[in-house]
């Protein structure tokens, strides 16, 4: 037998109570906030004095989040530029190509460390927080 069957109540009183616009808002901003699927599961719970899993929001994950994929993308635009510097130093038969390939290698090299320090600053400032917290 199914377990969730099994422990199924059949539930058979209603009750209705009324609130007032600012009321039924508090409710729905707390309810949304909760693993809860069902307003009447959630306010039963609250009722009876069950726990409610509440989920939590941290502004500056979402902050982190969108700095590291700006982070990334613009490391592998880095790499795909010296990829293919690598490619074209491989075809070239000339000093000074040689020589101007080495430069434009020198600044992307330059940017590429930039980003890493840049992406370390980022995690020792977040960890600092988080360990603040």
């Amino acid at each position: 037998m199914n377990m969730k069957r099994k422990d199924k109540i059949n539930r058979t009183r209603k009750v209705t109570v009324r609130f007032a616009d600012a009321e039924f808002e508090k409710i729905m901003r707390s309810f949304r906030t909760t693993t809860k699927r069902k307003l009447s599961e959630y306010i039963r719970y609250v009722l009876l004095e069950k726990p409610v899993t509440v989920y939590t929001h941290d502004q500056s994950v979402d902050d982190m989040l969108v700095l590291f994929i700006s982070l990334k993308n613009e490391l592998s635009a880095i790499g795909n530029n010296f990829n293919q510097s690598l490619k074209r130093l491989h075809t070239m038969d000339r000093i000074g190509e040689i020589i101007a390939w080495t430069a434009v290698a020198e600044k992307q090299r330059e940017l590429f460390m930039e980003k890493t320090s840049e992406i370390n600053l980022k995690i020792a400032q977040l960890s600092d927080k988080w360990l603040q917290e």
